[in-house]
């Protein structure tokens, strides 16, 4: 494979929801296609990709045929199996590399390494048994929460603990999975920073997003976040500092808790990532067409915000305001091709521009 990806040439990509969909999407404006790997039928990005394999993650044969048809790899989550990554990185280029994935599937391995960068996250312990979580507590205190250490998200594989009594209930929730326990941060607002990183290295990021979440799920995100100029420079510059030292090809969300302290580290998501979808209607180069340049061995874009927006996303029956956002100004509906709606299920978003 050369170094920069021709038109014409093909992008693998892992999963098949929303995230792949919009990359297939960026793809195609650049004369690229996109071939998905989905195990589960239907999927959104396959209503705009290329080519759709249908196969489970271990399925060998199927791998390798995916691998045979793409000039490289990437992917839209990040809860694929090691086996098959091990397989696949050994046919083709997978952009991100292994260790982004190693590091963000486990919150005490991702904690440790942005700790290890002298960044700063919410205290925390591991807990691999009860004895384990009422020293963890003794220690940091409560209120906490403890979550998974594996496959979390939206809020799921995570409980609160507001007094040592509920510790004994917490661990019970985990079901025997791998747990973490983290102290609260007293933050004021939470911000992210979509960055990116070319293959020869050089590093963009676009502005930082600030965040609201519901029930664990981000709701909305707005642009400009409220920072004071050095505030956004660290933002910026830490989120550099995580790419540079994962030599990380590709986009990243970075999300932050902002304190009258300094900047916490939440996580990291190696991926494009939601609070990113601003980026669609408030910039030349979005968030999915960064990603794909850099995994395809392209100059990174220009992602200078030139309007303010408000990212909102549609989920579950909030997909019903389709029609009367339709007729909204300065509004920008994305759907993502899923079937009915329930509680819980990110349906679409939309961007609004409110100042351009």
């Amino acid at each position: 494979m050369s170094d920069t990806l021709a038109p014409g040439s093909v992008i693998g990509i892992l999963g098949g929801g929303q995230l792949g969909r919009m990359l297939s999407v960026a793809a195609s404006r650049l004369g690229l296609r996109c071939h998905i790997y989905e195990p589960g039928a239907n999927p959104p990005a396959g209503h705009v990709a290329e080519t759709v394999t249908t196969a489970a993650w271990d399925d060998e044969a199927a791998l390798r045929a995916f691998a045979a048809s793409v000039d490289v790899i990437t992917y839209e989550f990040e809860n694929i199996p090691t086996a098959t990554l091990d397989l696949l990185e050994s046919l083709r280029p997978v952009r991100p590399n292994r260790r982004a994935l190693a590091v963000s599937q486990d919150r005490l391995t991702e904690k440790d390494f942005l700790t290890g960068l002298g960044l700063r996250t919410a205290p925390y312990r591991d807990v691999p048994d009860m004895a384990a979580l009422e020293a963890a507590l003794a220690e940091i205190g409560a209120p906490a929460i403890l979550k998974t250490r594996r496959l979390g998200y939206d809020g799921k594989g995570q409980a609160r603990i507001m007094e040592p009594a509920q510790a004994e209930g917490a661990l019970a929730e985990m079901g025997g999975a791998e747990a973490i326990l983290e102290g609260f941060v007293h933050f004021t607002h939470e911000v992210s920073v979509i960055a990116a990183r070319g293959a020869t290295g050089e590093v963009a990021c676009f502005d930082p997003g600030e965040n609201v979440h519901e029930a664990g799920i981000l709701r909305t995100t707005t642009v400009p976040a409220r920072l004071a100029p050095g505030q956004h420079m660290d933002a910026i510059l830490l989120a550099g500092k995580i790419l540079n030292a994962l030599d990380y090809v590709g986009v990243m969300g970075v999300e932050l808790f902002v304190t009258p302290q300094g900047l916490v580290v939440n996580e990291i998501a190696p991926r494009v990532h939601n609070s990113g979808h601003w980026t669609q209607a408030g910039c030349t180069v979005d968030q999915f067409e960064q990603h794909i340049r850099a995994v395809a061995g392209w100059p990174l874009g220009n992602g200078q915000r030139y309007a303010d927006v408000v990212m909102e996303n549609l989920i579950g029956d909030d997909v019903d305001k389709v029609p009367a956002l339709s007729k909204t100004a300065d509004v920008q509906i994305h759907l993502y091709g899923k079937g009915a709606p329930r509680p819980g299920r990110k349906m679409g978003h939309v961007n609004r521009i409110t100042r351009g």
